[in-house]
Formats: C-alpha cells, structure tokens, sequence
C-alpha cells in the first residue's frame, strides 16, 4: 500500500514514500540476496570517526529457534511483529575501537545505519519497522551480547502483505493521510529560540 508523504517542498521519492507499515506478509521470507544487500546498505552509512559502531543480529527462517526467542522479546503492542518473516536487532558499541574511549554518537550513528537500511529496504518493496518495545534485558541474555554493546531497536522487516488480505480497520487506517510536524517546528536559524522566517 502506497502512503507518500505529503511534503513541504520536494524530496527524494523514496523518503516520502518510506514509511513504518504493521502489515507484513507472513508466508514470504527474504532471500540471502535481499538480506545482504539491505546489510551493505547499512555497512555504507557515515560513522565518527568512521567507527561503524552499529551490529546487526538477523533473526529468520534459516534459525527458527533464534527468531522465536527474538518474538518472545517483543512487548505485548508489538505482537503484530511476530509474523514477521525476519527479526533484526540494531546494537551499538559504545567506546572506540582506537582508543577505548566512550563513542557518544555510537547511538546517533547506528540510527543513521539503520535508516540507510530502511531506505534501501523501501527502495526494494519491503516493509522495514523499527521498534522500540522489546525487551532489552532479556534479548541481552538471550542472544549473549556483551557489555559494551547497547541493544537499540528491534526491526521488523519482510514483505508487505497484499491490501486484499488486510482486514477492513487496518486498511481503513493506512489509508488515512501521514503527518509530521512543520519544518517551523522544528529548525530554527542562529538560535534556539529565533525562527527560520
């Protein structure tokens, strides 16, 4: 289902058309092709320092076991994810490989890895939905990731399912208009408290 934003001034299509669907097709997994190349497109976002501080642990159909123990992070408002055909969870390394020292833009950065990712996914026909309600104590236990390392978002990727095979309140509510704040809201020029007018 196509929902472009309606945008202030012109952007590039598939920002406006990048959007965070619940609707996932559960009977269509990615292929190892699909999967990669939305890793390289993280692999290719700008870093400090050109750290890379961001990982990746994908959870699919290859390893049934990791990703119903991904599901079971889930929080209750994100059940939806659970028919998702491939899991991701978006962790950052939080100092410097050089020197050890705290990275305070290892969160900054993996974001900027992750919508790399999504754009890309949008660029494909996929649905990409990055979430913040999972568990992070326990996919930290679960999936043995060490200090040092902040899990940040639990991603949802797969194929959007069909409009013909939602049911009439999701298709209802995916047909109503986007929104965002206006750029006035937003950005201001000079200082904090001036306009950009």
């Amino acid at each position: 289902m196509e929902r472009r934003a309606q945008t202030e001034h012109e952007i590039l299509d598939v920002i406006a058309r990048r959007w965070s669907s619940r609707a996932v097709d559960p009977e269509r997994t990615l292929n190892e092709s699909t999967l990669m190349t939305l890793l390289d497109a993280a692999r290719w976002a700008p870093s400090s320092f050109n750290e890379q501080p961001w990982r990746y642990l994908v959870f699919d159909h290859t390893d049934p076991e990791s990703l119903s123990k991904a599901r079971a992070c889930l929080t209750e408002g994100n059940a939806w994810a659970k028919a998702a055909p491939t899991l991701l969870l978006a962790v950052a390394k939080e100092v410097f490989t050089k020197n050890g020292k705290p990275n305070r833009h290892h969160m900054h950065d993996t974001g900027a890895a992750s919508i790399s990712m999504a754009l890309q996914a949008c660029s494909m026909g996929l649905l990409f939905h990055q979430m913040a309600g999972y568990d992070r104590a326990k996919a930290r236990e679960l999936f043995g990731i060490p200090a040092g390392f902040t899990p940040v978002a639990m991603i949802a990727v797969g194929y959007p399912l069909a409009d013909d095979r939602m049911d009439p309140d999701t298709r209802e509510r995916y047909t109503s208009p986007r929104s965002r704040l206006p750029i006035a809201n937003i950005a201001s020029r000079g200082s904090w408290d001036s306009t950009l007018m």
